[in-house]
């Protein structure tokens, strides 16, 4: 990105803190091809009839930003961090609708697996919108207890962030964010097989 579109960036992030919503329609060209990577990464993560395509989910995470009253973002990554943080809340309610058409079928079988080191490196399938469904609860409970922890989790798993770029999203250092994630790996895992074993 040229300093010039940085500067821009910024300044509109400053207008749509301040109440310009048309800030967000400027804006958001400006931060397109990342967000669409972000999407691109999740929806190459779901194997199987996955009716909301990359574009899909683009433009759905920017009606979504768009009817926030306050998307509250400071930076260029911490926008990224909050349109990854809608993108899984439109995945979320995605597979709760998968799973309600499921009804009456099997416990569903939970995947430890899915948080690994990696950011990005799970895949679901349709017939798995359970775990992600599991995983959106799970992140709900740790979020009332740690939200920073949650956040952490959204930037880092939903976003496909790094260690850096999640540590610069939510204003803190990397050892920070090293060792937030470290533990909200822990309590997840911890959670995921509780349910599992339910």
């Amino acid at each position: 990105m040229v300093e010039d579109e940085a500067g821009t960036v910024t300044r509109l992030l400053g207008e749509l803190d301040a109440g310009n919503k048309e800030a967000m329609r400027a804006l958001f060209p400006l931060v397109y091809d990342e967000v669409r990577r972000l999407a691109h990464q999740q929806r190459r993560a779901w194997h199987g009839d996955f009716t909301l395509d990359t574009t899909a989910l683009v433009h759905e995470a920017y009606l979504k930003l768009v009817g926030s009253e306050h998307v509250g973002a400071r930076t260029r990554v911490h926008f990224l961090g909050i349109a990854a943080k809608a993108m899984r809340h439109i995945l979320c309610s995605y597979a709760r609708e998968r799973q309600a058409e499921k009804r009456g079928g099997a416990a569903p079988k939970l995947s430890l697996d899915l948080l690994g080191d990696a950011a990005g490196a799970i895949s679901f399938s349709d017939d798995q919108a359970d775990i992600l469904s599991a995983l959106d609860d799970a992140l709900q409970r740790l979020g009332a207890v740690e939200p920073r922890l949650s956040e952490v989790v959204e930037c880092r798993f939903f976003g496909g962030l790094t260690i850096e770029d999640t540590a610069t999203a939510l204003g803190s250092s990397a050892a920070t964010v090293k060792r937030d994630w470290a533990l909200a790996r822990a309590w997840l895992f911890h959670e995921l097989a509780d349910k599992a074993s339910a």
